[in-house]
């Protein structure tokens, strides 16, 4: 396959990453996926190798880096590794997409906001890849104080993305959001209401077929507010409805298996 690739051309090779991704996320068997995906991403490794400034390429990596280091792999060294490199395919292809973002990432906030506004609909893919697979990082370096500084600037691209398409991504814009908004209760500085808002969105794009979205507001929201009829609500109806939706399979049954587990511990 790699011997034949060499001659593929630009287009072929991005048809080849996304077709890629795509097998992933409707594969009914996370064990099957757990298998294989090693294989696929050396291969996207080799092809960005041979094609470094295509974006769709190292969009399509970062999102498969992303959705192996944190639904299928246990192991937190590794985990950390994959969504490291998650990250920095994503920031490679924000830089080549929209250059004035990576110059202002160190910049004042003020000035980072308004080169996000600068931005139309062209570069959501890449904006979300970014702001997506930083907040994954940020999550796995939760002891590091120099990652935290950097999650509001992960929740203005989140604003601006949803300002630009509301729906994006099924509502996973919105549900990373909300989970973020739903961290600490009010006492604390939290908006746990505005994350519930998000999540009501997130279903509402979505409808009701992202399982993650009902599994997220169940461990985030519900616990945080002490809600278990709609904790235990949400869970169950993850459970009990089939996963196979087009490119959220594998996504739906590892929540499946998520659900089960919040049910079954001693929360409330």
């Amino acid at each position: 396959l790699l011997l034949l690739l060499g001659g593929c051309s630009s287009m072929a090779t991005q048809k080849l990453a996304g077709n890629l991704v795509s097998s992933m996320l409707n594969q009914d068997d996370p064990a099957t996926v757990r298998a294989a995906i090693p294989a696929y991403l050396v291969l996207l490794d080799g092809l960005i190798k041979d094609d470094p400034d295509n974006t769709e390429l190292l969009i399509s990596a970062s999102r498969l880096y992303g959705a192996f280091a944190k639904g299928l792999e246990d192991e937190p060294v590794r985990s950390r590794r994959l969504v490291e490199r998650a990250k920095n395919y994503a920031r490679t292809a924000l830089c080549i997409k929209a250059y004035e973002i990576c110059q202002s990432e160190e910049k004042a906030f003020s000035e980072f906001v308004a080169s996000l506004d600068q931005l139309n609909a062209s570069s959501i893919d890449v904006l979300y890849a970014y702001a997506t697979s930083y907040a994954d990082w940020i999550s796995v370096k939760s002891d590091d104080w120099n990652a935290l500084m950097f999650l509001p600037k992960v929740e203005a691209i989140l604003h601006r993305i949803v300002s630009l398409e509301p729906g994006y991504a099924n509502g996973r814009a919105q549900l990373y959001l909300a989970v973020m908004h739903s961290q600490l209760p009010t006492s604390l500085g939290g908006k746990p209401e505005t994350g519930r808002n998000h999540f009501e969105l997130a279903l509402q794009y979505s409808q009701g077929r992202d399982f993650i979205a009902k599994v997220e507001y169940a461990r985030t929201y519900a616990r945080l507010v002490f809600d278990r009829p709609l904790h235990d609500r949400l869970l169950n109806e993850v459970i009990n409805t089939n996963p196979v939706v087009e490119d959220l399979t594998l996504s739906n049954i590892i929540a499946q298996q998520k659900a089960q587990a919040l049910l079954n511990d001693d929360y409330f």
